[in-house]
C-alpha cells in the first residue's frame, strides 16, 4: 500500500482535505492510504512536516495548498500542476501521478503546467511578481512546495504540487498585514483592528483576500472530491511511480 503524506501550510487548506480534527504541526491520519500535516507557512516548517511524514510512512509527497500567481493569465481559482519546482535549482515533479490526476479533475478547473517557483518570503507586490517570472519562467510561486520537493528526492519517493491561485499578478497580501497572521494562517484580531485603524491595512484587500481564498478552496475542495485524499495514488503501491 502506498501511503500519501500531504503538506499544507494553512488551516483553510487542510480543511478541504478534512473538515474536522485538523491538528497544529502532528500528523493526521485521514484513512489507511492519506496522511495530512498542517505545517504553518515556510519554507523551514514544510521540510520538517515532509520528514516527519515520510518518517511516519508515507511513501510520496503532495505540497497541497494556495499560490501566487506569476503569470498575468492566471485568476483565483485556476490550478496549477507544475512540471516543475524551482528552488536555486529545477526539481521534477513525478510526471505519470501529475498527469494522471489531470485527468481525473472536472473540466470547469482550469489546470496548468509549467515551472512553480519558491520563495523564502512571501511576494507583496506586483514588481516582486514579475521580477521573478522574467527571472526563471515560472507560472506561480509558493512558500513550500521546494522544501517538500527537496525532501521527497533526497528520500527517493514520488512527489506532485497542487496549487490554487489565491491572487492575481496584479493584487497581493499587503507587507503590513504579515505581522497579524499566525503561522497556520489564521488572524490575530487584536492586531488586524490596530492595522486598519491606522490605514496600514485596507479593508478593500481584505475583502479582495477573503474572496480569492475562497475560490482557492472551491477549486482544491473539487481536486480532493475528484481523486480523494491520496489524490489518485490508491489504485496500487505502483501508480504514483
Amino acid at each position: 500500500m502506498c501511503v500519501v503524506g500531504l503538506v499544507t501550510a494553512l488551516r483553510d487548506e487542510a480543511r478541504c482535505i478534512s473538515a474536522t480534527g485538523v491538528v497544529f504541526n502532528e500528523p493526521i491520519h485521514i484513512n489507511d492510504r492519506a496522511i495530512l500535516w498542517l505545517s504553518g507557512m515556510g519554507e523551514q516548517s514544510a521540510r520538517a512536516a515532509a520528514q516527519g511524514l515520510h518518517n511516519n510512512g508515507a511513501k510520496a509527497l503532495v505540497s497541497f495548498g494556495v499560490a501566487g500567481a506569476l503569470d498575468p493569465d492566471l485568476k483565483p481559482g485556476d490550478l496549477v500542476l507544475p512540471e516543475s519546482i524551482y528552488v536555486g535549482k529545477v526539481l521534477p515533479v513525478t510526471i505519470a501521478w501529475r498527469n494522471r490526476l489531470q485527468d481525473l479533475l472536472p473540466t470547469n478547473i482550469t489546470v496548468v503546467g509549467g515551472t512553480l517557483a519558491s520563495s523564502l518570503v512571501p511576494l507583496t507586490s506586483e514588481k516582486e511578481k514579475i521580477d521573478l517570472a522574467n527571472a526563471i519562467g515560472a507560472c506561480a510561486v509558493d512558500m513550500e512546495s521546494g522544501a517538500v520537493a527537496e525532501v521527497a528526492t533526497a528520500a527517493g519517493i514520488p512527489f506532485i504540487a497542487v496549487r490554487a491561485i489565491i491572487d492575481p499578478v496584479q493584487f497581493s497580501p499587503p507587507a503590513a498585514l504579515l505581522g497579524a497572521v499566525y503561522p497556520d494562517g489564521r488572524v490575530n484580531p487584536v492586531r488586524l483592528i490596530a492595522l486598519l485603524l491606522k490605514r496600514s491595512v485596507h479593508l478593500s484587500s481584505l475583502i479582495r483576500m477573503g474572496a480569492g481564498m475562497h475560490t482557492a478552496r472551491k477549486t482544491l475542495s473539487a481536486v480532493i472530491q475528484s481523486a480523494g485524499a491520496g489524490l489518485a495514488s490508491q489504485a496500487s503501491d505502483q501508480s504514483v511511480v
